[in-house]
Parts: structure tokens; sequence; C-alpha cells
């Protein structure tokens, strides 16, 4: 949940965050974080389809400068972490760490099995997806979701997606994503029900890839 904290302009000593730079958060904590909610759930659902988050966070949109990862990286973990969730960055980024304790209360961990979210800003160099957790068949809801950058959702090495959600397929191109995580992540398919659900997202956009979905490089 979203703080009122007043003092803007000081450091909370008990938490360690800078309060003068920090990251903007939702303008209305409950109608933007169900926009955005709404957005995620139908890029899940459609798999391979560009959907926008602009339109859900109209003040974040407004102040991109002030936010050094993806729009829609942050919007959707502002939207989905709490303080029960641990979120993975994978690289050191206080602004961001800053802004997801003082805004949602999530707690931060480089540990990929306790991650309930990650954000992933290097595909190339990002920890196998065997490593986060891919919940259990009786709880197959616990898996971790991946966020990942990349550089574009309509260019890059195209490849063909099946599954619920598509009608017949799909030819998604991203650019930014090493041949080796579509290996990585077929060998997964075997485990279903579990395993791990992704984003991929650039700027304000995100497309959505579920375990369910089968990808095929061309």
């Amino acid at each position: 949940m979203q703080s009122n904290n007043p003092s803007t302009g000081a450091r909370d000593a008990s938490a360690g965050i800078d309060l003068s730079t920090l990251m903007p958060g939702f303008a209305d904590t409950i109608h933007d974080s169900q926009g955005v909610f709404r957005s995620l759930l139908d890029a899940l659902s459609r798999p391979g389809k560009i959907v926008s988050i602009d339109a859900a966070v109209p003040n974040l949109t407004n102040r991109q400068q002030e936010i050094h990862v993806p729009l829609a990286a942050y919007a959707a973990l502002l939207s989905l972490a709490d303080y029960s969730t641990p979120v993975l960055l994978q690289h050191e980024h206080r602004s961001l760490s800053d802004a997801l304790r003082f805004h949602t209360g999530a707690p931060v961990t480089r540990n990929c099995s306790e991650a309930v979210f990650a954000y992933l800003d290097d595909a190339f160099s990002m920890p196998s997806i065997g490593e986060f957790s891919l919940g259990e068949p009786e709880t197959p809801e616990t898996a971790a979701m991946l966020f990942i950058r990349v550089n574009s959702l309509t260019s890059g090495a195209p490849t063909t997606w099946r599954g619920p959600g598509i009608r017949e397929s799909e030819t998604v191109c991203v650019e930014g994503v090493p041949a080796s995580f579509w290996g990585k992540r077929a060998q997964l398919a075997s485990d279903f029900p579990c395993g791990v659900d992704c984003y991929f997202v650039h700027g304000g956009s995100v497309v959505g890839l579920p375990r369910t979905t089968r990808v095929e490089v061309i």
C-alpha cells in the first residue's frame, strides 16, 4: 500500500530511504493499482499481444523522467507487491528498491528461490528461470512471476507462440532475449502445472508469456 508520509524532504532513518529522491507512486493507489492489474491480466490471457499500461497510470506517465526503469515494470510491481511478497532485483537498484519498500512495503531480496516477483533488466545475464520458485503441484500459483526488460516488443528474432489464449499461432518478435532463454523455458514444460509466468516489458507496454504457452524459435 502506498505510504502518505508527509516528510518528503528528509531521510527516513528507520528504513534508510532518502525521501528527497524517492520515485513517485500512484496518484490514486486503489484506482491505479486496479487498472494496472487488469492490464496485466489482459496481457497474460492474450499471450503475444502488446498491452499498454500507460493509460492506467497517467500520474506516472507524466513523470517518466523520474522513473529509472520501464514504466510498465515499475507500475506492475507497485500494483502487485506488498509486505508478504519478496521482490528480486537482478542488479543493485537503490531508487527502485527504496520505492518498492516505501510504497508497497515489499522486502527486496537477492535470493531467486524466495522471490515472488523479479525485475530482470538484462536477459543475457539473468539467472536461469529454473532457479526461481516453480510452485508445487498442489499450489502452482505460488510460482515466481518475472518482469524482463527488453529492447523492443516488435523486433528481434521471430518466435511462434501456441497455447491457450492464442488462435492457432502468434508470431512474436522480442529483441533482447537470448536463444538460451527459450531452451531453458522449454525444459520446464514437463513440470506443468508448475512453472513461471513472464512479462516482457519495454517502456509503458508489456507482452505476457504464461507457462501454458509453447514457444518455437523460428
